[in-house]
């Protein structure tokens, strides 16, 4: 049951929210705008904001409710972070898309929020702060990730959502290595620019 819970998880997540939005209501494919990735914050800089707002919901459901039924109907928690990360990975590693996708940041959210509202609470909280201090989506991201397992211990004191945190860290430096080279170089896409006095 729980190898059949990952897979339709896997499958969830490898809906590309982000293309389908993108062309299906303005004819842009995210993969050629910007830092040509699909999720929330590349369609931020190429979509209208209620558009990219829509990529973010949908990137976040397809965390949020595999984990969601998984812990309802009893997965226990190993089987539902095993599920929570399924969807992760079919994000970035969409079959729709030939085995290429997003960071899985959105969608790893929706899986945190699942797992703890009050964690993520906290995690979103980090990557606000970061955001507006720097204004780079990527550093605000892989702190959020950062946060997660201390989060999800303090809260939960549940091993395995631990465990998630730490994995679903992971997976995000690995998806964001060129972000943290052009993070170290100068180099990165800022989701907006601040305005500092003079």
């Amino acid at each position: 049951m729980i190898l059949l819970g990952v897979a339709a998880a896997f499958l969830v997540g490898s809906i590309p929210f982000g293309i389908v939005v993108g062309r299906g209501f303005f004819g842009i494919d995210l993969r050629a705008q910007g830092s040509g990735n699909i999720g929330a914050a590349n369609a931020f800089r190429a979509l209208p904001k209620w558009a990219a707002a829509l990529v973010l919901v949908g990137d976040a459901l397809k965390g949020y409710v595999p984990t969601a039924l998984a812990l309802h109907f009893g997965a226990g928690p190993w089987g539902s972070v095993a599920i929570a990360l399924a969807a992760i990975l079919g994000h970035n590693y969409s079959l729709f898309l030939r085995g290429r996708g997003g960071k899985g940041v959105a969608t790893g959210l929706g899986a945190l929020i699942a797992l703890s509202w009050l964690a993520a609470l906290g995690c979103i909280g980090v990557w606000v702060v970061a955001v507006l201090l720097t204004g780079y989506a990527s550093l605000g991201s892989l702190l959020l990730n950062l946060a997660q397992p201390l989060a999800l211990w303090i809260v939960t004191r549940e091993p395995a959502f631990a465990a998630f945190g730490s994995v679903a860290f992971v997976l995000a430096l690995w998806r964001h290595r060129e972000n943290v080279d052009r993070l170290l170089h100068g180099r990165e896409n800022a989701l907006f620019k601040r305005h500092t006095a003079h």
